[in-house]
């Protein structure tokens, strides 16, 4: 038996029905803002809800009696239905109000937005995919994960873009892409990256997706330089960074994780300096180095630009662990610099020298933010806005004077992606700095013992072929 109001409410779907001449009927499984936008009309009752969609799109609402619903009356249901609700932060729980609902409804729009259209990824370590599958979904599914070939060729034939880990590919992919038609989407670690390195396959909290190019590149345009030189950034926007950058300050987040260890000492009366080493084979520094071919060369340019200092040679973590290229000899070092240090934390360690030399670091980026000074030998994409002492050749499309918390906004607000480790949830930057902060550690797997026990061998037979050679 029919329950009371079943009989109107079938009667009123007929009178729709009857109504749609050359229309369709809408289920209700449907975005209703992709459904409204495409209509030239919509007949539903005041209280619809694509009803009320439909109003805000200017999009014609004809109601039950065949008449159109004054757009003034759909804005007052409208305001009456937003007001009713009670809202609640689905990364915390704590009570708040319409405005930050649709602000993250916003965020979480322009998430998907920027997924459309990508048809494949190749390239993805297996250890990242589970995280890159939620950052790339579209809202109806993920991309597959297919080799380069597959990839290609998927996205060839569905006219879409093919997401890809660019230093994961055949470098001759960007060629066959140019000559097939096929857009090019390259994915990278954030920086705000995890709470664990990706060395150590943890895998990462926040990624970028640029569709003209990467950050790294200083040969090339890419979305971050385009936001860099040309965005108008609000004053809300200003404010939201320097109060992000002041979180992530006072946190003590950085992309490599908080650190421990005891500062190192430091000469009294003499001008001090931090290098800090890389990884010799990373795009970064092929890719924005400015023509520096390694950590020897960018430790000689050190000494050189800082003839008088007493220079403290820092190595990448990754070199260290075993895991990449650029492992210096304790005695090559030490023909440029006066100390090597990896156990101080590097934060603390950053703020107590006279001045950072960086080759293309994100570690140059974190000083900034510390209002420390910043000597930068490459091109990296916060060098040549006036925020740094640059010693490599200006790249042209650079140039306005930029102030830091601008900086700040385009690489950690706009930019890139996040998704919160707790709700797995996109996120902000500041939900995912307080996550950082917090001080959990990714549970240890039998992958990263064995990714750890692979480095210290790695590492192992390095020193005792530096032993054996002298």
């Amino acid at each position: 038996m029919a329950e009371p109001g079943e009989d109107v409410a079938d009667a009123l779907l007929e009178q729709i029905r009857d109504a749609q001449v050359g229309g369709a009927f809408w289920a209700g499984d449907n975005d209703p803002w992709t459904v409204a936008a495409q209509a030239e009309s919509v007949k539903a009752g005041i209280d619809d809800e694509l009803a009320l969609v439909a109003g805000l799109l200017n999009v014609p609402v004809i109601g039950p009696d065949g008449a159109r619903i004054d757009p003034a009356l759909l804005r007052v249901a409208l305001k009456r239905r937003i007001a009713a609700a009670r809202y609640r932060d689905c990364f915390n729980g704590a009570p708040t109000d319409a405005i930050q609902a649709i602000a993250q409804l916003a965020d979480w729009r322009r998430h998907l937005d920027g997924n459309r259209g990508i048809a494949a990824a190749s390239g993805m370590a297996f250890w990242k995919r589970e995280a890159i599958r939620q950052f790339l979904w579209d809202g109806r599914r993920a991309p597959p994960f297919l080799s380069a070939r597959r990839g290609l060729r998927r996205a060839r034939y569905g006219q879409g873009a093919l997401a890809i880990w660019p230093s994961r590919v055949p470098s001759t992919l960007l060629g066959e892409a140019q000559v097939q038609g096929v857009a090019l989407v390259r994915v990278e670690d954030g920086f705000l990256r995890s709470r664990g390195l990706g060395a150590a396959l943890h895998p990462p909290g926040s990624i970028v997706v640029d569709r003209s190019g990467i950050y790294y590149n200083a040969l090339a345009a890419n979305d971050l330089e385009t936001l860099l030189a040309t965005h108008d950034f609000s004053p809300a926007l200003v404010e939201r960074a320097a109060r992000l950058r002041a979180r992530i300050c006072a946190s003590g987040v950085t992309k490599y994780g908080q650190s421990g260890g005891t500062l190192v000492d430091l000469p009294a009366g003499r001008r001090t300096v931090l290098a800090i080493g890389q990884v010799d084979d990373d795009l970064s520094v092929q890719l924005g180095g400015g023509g520096i071919t390694g950590n020897l060369d960018f430790l000689a340019r050190v000494r050189r630009a800082e003839a008088d200092a007493w220079i403290i040679y820092r190595p990448h973590p990754d070199v260290q662990a075993g895991h990449r290229k650029g492992h210096l000899a304790d005695a090559a070092v030490l023909n440029y610099a006066d100390a090597i240090d990896s156990g101080s934390p590097l934060m603390a360690l950053v703020q107590a020298v006279d001045d950072l030399h960086v080759l293309s670091s994100l570690t140059g980026f974190e000083a900034l933010m510390r209002g420390c000074r910043v000597t930068v030998h490459g091109m990296p994409f916060y060098a040549g806005w006036g925020l740094t002492r640059d010693l490599a050749p200006p790249v042209a499309r650079r140039g306005r004077q930029l102030l830091l918390d601008e900086l700040v906004a385009a690489a950690l607000i706009l930019y890139p992606r996040y998704l919160d480790p707790v709700t797995g949830l996109p996120c902000g930057p500041e939900v995912m700095t307080d996550r950082l902060a917090s001080g959990a550690v990714p549970p240890t797997t039998w992958l990263v013992g064995l990714r750890s026990l692979q480095g210290k061998l790695r590492r192992f037979m390095t020193l005792t072929a530096e032993y054996l050679h002298g």
